[in-house]
């Protein structure tokens, strides 16, 4: 028997580590993780996961929704997980089993998450039509990155750094420096 972690953020930006922590802190002994969008299954370390997991091993996740978030897609896979005789720990939620109050709370409880989500984003569509009525000067998205400022050291501290060393020492992602680097290289 082996007990396996799978740990999931959503985007590059987001941090694996404490969830990584807490799985290991749980008896995980190997831990996959991944970077990559929980509505679907289709993620390539999930899916190398359940390929590697056999009956009678144990999968670790710290919530329910690091599983999947869309209820169809997570009932699915929870139940071939199940009829493979695969233990599933939830740490916020308690041990999943293979019987009928089992299925019924795992489905309750994925129904609730979903119901979640959606509003959210309804209320985020509500909020933007709401502030492009209201407020003239609204625009979509994050504002543009300007020379200057912290951005001016971040480009300087690149030109003798890789970009992976310049992220970490301003703690910001890779692809941020990059960003900033091709704004200062920009003609203007």
């Amino acid at each position: 028997m082996t007990v396996f972690g799978y740990a999931r953020v959503s985007t590059a930006g987001q941090s694996l580590s404490e969830q990584k922590e807490t799985l290991k802190k749980s008896g995980a002994k190997i831990i996959f993780s991944e970077k990559y969008s929980g509505t679907t299954t289709a993620r390539p370390q999930f899916s190398k996961l359940v390929k590697t997991i056999q009956p009678n091993d144990i999968l670790i996740v710290t919530k329910l929704d690091r599983l999947a978030r869309n209820t169809r897609e997570a009932l699915n896979l929870i139940d071939d997980l199940l009829r493979e005789k695969i233990i599933i720990k939830v740490l916020n939620l308690g041990t999943i089993d293979n019987t009928t109050m089992g299925r019924m709370i795992i489905r309750t409880l994925l129904s609730i998450a979903e119901m979640e989500r959606d509003m959210i984003i309804e209320r985020t569509q509500a909020g933007k039509i709401f502030a492009k009525q209201h407020n003239p000067n609204y625009k979509e998205g994050r504002t543009r990155r300007k020379k200057g400022g912290r951005n001016t050291a971040i480009f300087e501290y690149s030109q003798i750094h890789t970009v992976k060393k310049t992220a970490e020492a301003f703690n910001i992602s890779p692809r941020t420096v990059q960003y900033i680097k091709k704004l200062f290289n920009q003609k203007d």
